[in-house]
């Protein structure tokens, strides 16, 4: 089973709706909550249908994949994105927490195929083979 867990500080500049939307326009569908000063999404196999489409889209799926094998820990995957960025559908990943605005923290728990799905190796730019989820979650 995926599961997806997002979190975002809001800063006393930004508003929490603003920053709410920008965990959505990354991954529709995610439950959206307020939790103290964060902005946190919690959501399954659906909610990264939008951000996988993006990947390719964007043709960054070279850097996503190795962002994404940098984060594994256990059976999770962890990294970071541009909040400025996702507010406009824009997939980014910052080197470091980014300042003043801080960065939306990802932690996606799935099988061993999830980083194959998300971000396949590719040639070129272009994947060698895309493959489907195949832990019973359903896209």
């Amino acid at each position: 089973m995926i599961e997806v867990s997002l979190r975002a500080a809001v800063r006393p500049t930004e508003s929490p709706e603003k920053v709410a939307g920008a965990l959505v326009t990354l991954f529709p569908g995610i439950e959206v909550d307020a939790e103290g000063g964060w902005i946190c999404g919690r959501g399954g196999a659906a909610s990264l249908v939008t951000f996988h489409r993006l990947l390719r889209e964007q043709r960054i799926l070279d850097t996503a994949r190795s962002v994404m094998l940098q984060g594994v820990v256990g059976d999770a995957v962890q990294f970071r994105l541009n909040k400025q960025a996702a507010t406009v559908g824009r997939i980014n990943f910052p080197p470091e927490e980014e300042e003043p605005l801080g960065s939306i923290h990802v932690e996606i728990r799935g099988g061993p195929a999830l980083i194959d799905w998300l971000a396949p190796r590719t040639v070129d730019g272009k994947p060698i083979e895309e493959i489907e989820l195949e832990d019973g979650d359903h896209v």
